[in-house]
């Protein structure tokens, strides 16, 4: 295993600080069980000076190969595969935001939960680990036609999401819940990953200053790829955050926990904000932490306890 000319970081296979105790990417990984389950995987790793494995990972086709390994390894997923330049996530910390989410209905498993992923994407990940976890069924939404048809591929190759999984396209921009969530149904969380970035140039700057940073010229896309849709809103989080809340209002009787991932601790005030004014009977802020990066997962219902 030669290290690539620049780039990498510490190992994956190193212990994440602190973790959901139920998250399985906690400990370390068994390097020679996801090698034997993904072979590619020995392609792409490497040994840091430390002498342990790891993968490049400013490259998104090395972090794809890893996250294939760590879904056909921990969730029993045999076919995963992305469009170019779609959103290639971090598997630990989408994995932490689920069993979070799983604390705010007391850990409820089986089909008779039902979740709804606003912008599941193209790698349908919440959907994966989800069902994996707790057996729930879910709903994946989205605006891109693409991205549902990729994720649509994924379920059906993968016999462990059969009848766990239904997609539905999001014809209105404008829309969250509307045109998605039908009369009658109900659930017992809804998940979502807002985009980060306030705009196109935003996004591309920032990654400029990545690459920058790492010594790389390059003059697009990031470590974990993804379409512009899956990058950036008007109005970055916050916006997508307080459209998102405000239209959930309408929804509250259909809904037990609404639910939202805030990356930027700048962004809490307008979403506290937003919450105040929609009447939220109830809303936690839970902390989350996956090495350097912090975020926290924003939860709020309409119902009593």
């Amino acid at each position: 295993m030669e290290p690539p000319p620049r780039g990498g970081g510490s190992s994956f296979f190193g212990r994440l600080p602190r973790v959901h105790p139920r998250n399985r990417h906690a400990g370390r990984y068994d390097f020679d069980l996801l090698v034997k389950l993904s072979p590619e995987l020995e392609g792409v790793a490497y040994l840091n000076p430390s002498g342990e494995p790891t993968i490049d990972f400013t490259d998104p086709g090395s972090v794809l190969i890893l996250n294939r390994a760590l879904l056909r390894t921990c969730y029993g997923i045999a076919f995963w595969d992305l469009p170019p330049g779609y959103l290639c996530p971090p598997i630990p910390g989408r994995a932490d935001y689920i069993h979070f989410a799983a604390d705010l209905i007391g850990g409820r498993r089986g089909e008779s939960v039902r979740v709804l992923d606003v912008g599941v994407g193209a790698n349908c990940v919440y959907p994966i680990i989800g069902r994996a976890e707790y057996g729930w069924r879910f709903v994946g939404s989205d605006i891109d036609r693409a991205a549902l048809a990729a994720a649509q591929r994924i379920v059906d190759a993968n016999p462990v999401l059969a009848g766990g999984v239904e997609l539905r396209l999001q014809t209105s921009p404008a829309s969250m819940f509307s045109g998605v969530v039908n009369a009658g149904e109900s659930f017992g969380l809804t998940l979502c990953n807002p985009p980060f970035h306030a705009s196109l140039d935003e996004a591309r700057e920032a990654s400029r200053e990545k690459w920058a940073k790492l010594g790389r010229s390059r003059d697009t896309g990031r470590n974990f790829g993804g379409a512009e849709n899956e990058l950036w809103h008007p109005g970055g989080e916050e916006a997508f955050a307080r459209r998102l809340i405000e239209e959930s209002a309408a929804f509250a009787g259909q809904v037990r926990w609404f639910t939202v991932l805030i990356s930027k601790a700048s962004s809490l005030r307008a979403v506290e904000a937003a919450l105040t004014k929609a009447e939220a009977l109830e809303r936690r802020i839970i902390p989350m932490e996956q090495g350097q990066k912090k975020s926290r997962v924003v939860a709020w219902t309409f119902r009593p306890a």
